[in-house]
């Protein structure tokens, strides 16, 4: 159905501050809604303006709270669905059980496959996440889906701050190498890759060397998400061991708690980058951190898709012109 240009974006109780950014930038009015939590946790949801007919976008990422945060997803979608739009595209800058990617040992569930069938099953027509754990899991969508690139904002906010002298792009393991060095070459630098293992299902790793010359060098470490700081602290202990100078990290996604927040803050890490897919309120007032924001990236593709264009020229110049929009920012 052609779009009728008039931009609906709804947001999810942890969705509203990104939400807000997206607004900002597509100089619309944040969808008036209105979300219930009652004091057995059940979840009440409802539109409280006209959708009919609409090509409507609803903001929550699955993050902070995940299991309340996907719960809401659904209601969102069959409510907008109800209210005959004509689509629904979820917006979720960050998509927690992507984790949940593989069967990998016996009597598992595939939690990434149930997410995304849940998802479409309630009534999305189109999903739209940024820098999954695991790019696969973009295939468990039926439907269109994009998936969007943190990197470029990243990299152009560790340009701003005159940290290229002498720096290496770490990687903490083998598994995320070819994302490294797709960092590296966009910065210009060399990349190491950390040698990391991990015995169970919980939150620690342990980096056993890093294959790569740190020794003299600023330490650039990139990953996805960090939930609890360990691998990030891990690989910063490991190059400085081995002669690095300054470690500085960058991250799409950061979840950290009170404990990872001081395991940072306790370690060899200086400064710590990443974006606002997530409402971390446990960061806020922490000088290690930096947050870049990502909303006019999804912002850019929401008017893409609304006006009918592709959405494939995000990933090249039309990033530039993204992060042109956020100079005072970098």
């Amino acid at each position: 159905m052609p779009s009728n240009g008039e931009i609906k974006i709804f947001a999810g109780t942890t969705g509203r501050p990104f939400a807000r950014r997206m607004c900002a930038y597509l100089g619309c009015e944040l969808g008036k809604s209105e979300v219930i939590t009652f004091s057995d946790g059940n979840i009440f949801v409802r539109i409280e303006e006209s959708v009919r007919d609409k090509d409507v976008y609803v903001v929550q990422p699955i993050g902070m709270d995940p299991n309340n945060e996907f719960v809401e997803i659904l209601f969102w979608m069959d409510a907008l669905k109800r209210a005959s739009v004509a689509s629904v595209t979820a917006i979720i800058p960050y998509f927690g059980y992507a984790k949940g990617d593989k069967k990998d040992e016996p009597r598992v569930s595939i939690r990434g496959r149930v997410c995304a069938d849940a998802i479409e099953y309630a009534g999305a027509d189109r999903v739209v996440f940024m820098d999954l754990h695991a790019p696969q899991v973009q295939g468990f969508f039926k439907g269109p889906s994009d998936h969007l690139l943190a990197m470029p904002i990243l990299s152009e906010y560790v340009k701003s701050l005159g940290l290229l002298d002498n720096l290496v792009v770490v990687s903490p393991d083998a598994g995320f190498a070819k994302d490294a060095r797709v960092f590296a070459d966009y910065l210009g630098t060399s990349v190491a890759i950390g040698d990391k293992t991990r015995v169970a299902h919980d939150e620690n790793a342990q980096v056993l060397e890093v294959i790569g010359n740190v020794e003299g060098k600023n330490v650039l470490i990139v990953d996805d998400f960090s939930i609890s700081g360990g691998t990030i602290v891990e690989i910063a202990n490991a190059v400085k061991r081995m002669g690095a100078n300054h470690v500085y990290a960058a991250l799409s996604h950061l979840l950290l708690r009170e404990k990872g927040v001081r395991a940072i803050e306790n370690s060899p890490v200086e400064l710590m980058i990443s974006t606002d897919s997530v409402e971390n309120p446990f960061i806020v007032g922490h000088e290690k951190f930096r947050i870049v924001s990502v909303a006019p990236l999804f912002a850019e593709a929401v008017h893409r898709i609304n006006s009918r264009e592709s959405v494939s020229p995000l990933f090249k110049k039309a990033t530039m012109q993204i992060i042109e929009h956020l100079s005072d920012e970098l």
